[in-house]
């Protein structure tokens, strides 16, 4: 059973979206505020945080970032509308995910779960090399899920670390922004290359000594991305 937070002061949709997520097996604490929902992270253990981007007082940006500097918590953001700069800003928030109001249970139940089969390690493959994959200064350990720069151990959220596992699985082969779709976020039918471009990105940050030139993850125009070095 999971542990989930939602975030979001609309009472009408905080009560509904938790009578739905209960009923289909979740632990759902329901909160109005962001300022509520980081206290009761502290009080409260859970597994995903589903989070109204709309809030009175803190809003769920400045939310999701903090949520974001206590861990990896999975992070699905609610959002009014289908605005590109609201949703760029959540995912460059930190938000794995997205689900545009009004809110469909059975999308963000459907969400949440491919969030949860993320966060709990089924991302390795069978039949992968055993023991840890030596790319220029970055190290990936596909059996315990870790990746280090130069030994230093690197924080990846679990979406990112997804997305890193999938690419790095073939270097020098292109994946395309759909097929990452399907294999990361599993509902590629979308068509939403703004949930990868932005990972790409916070990635990026986190592996590349540069990412304004990437050496790792490595754009091809018109196509997607490749890992290297190659």
């Amino acid at each position: 059973m999971s542990h989930v937070l939602l975030i979001e002061d609309h009472q009408t949709v905080r009560d509904g979206l938790q009578l739905a997520l209960t009923r289909q097996g979740h632990t759902v604490h329901a909160v109005g505020t962001g300022e509520q929902g980081l206290e009761r992270l502290r009080t409260t253990p859970s597994d995903v945080v589903v989070l109204d981007l709309m809030l009175p007082g803190m809003d769920g940006f400045e939310v999701c970032r903090r949520i974001r500097q206590l861990g990896d918590l999975p992070i699905i953001m609610l959002t009014a509308r289908n605005d590109d700069m609201d949703v760029v800003a959540g995912l460059e928030a930190g938000a794995d995910d997205y689900v545009v109001k009004p809110v469909q249970a059975r999308v963000l139940e459907a969400r949440i779960r491919a969030v949860l089969r993320r966060t709990g390690g089924d991302s390795r493959r069978g039949g992968e090399r055993a023991g840890p994959e030596q790319h220029g200064a970055l190290t990936i350990d596909r059996a315990a899920l870790v990746v280090s720069k130069d030994g230093t151990p690197v924080s990846l959220a679990p979406t990112e670390l997804r997305l890193l596992l999938e690419l790095s699985h073939t270097p020098g082969q292109v994946l395309s922004r759909q097929q990452l779709l399907e294999a990361v976020w599993e509902h590629g039918y979308l068509g939403d290359s703004r949930l990868v471009d932005a990972c790409v990105q916070r990635v990026r940050a986190k592996i590349e000594a540069d990412s304004s030139a990437p050496v790792f993850i490595q754009t091809v125009r018109g196509f997607g991305y490749r890992f290297g070095p190659l």
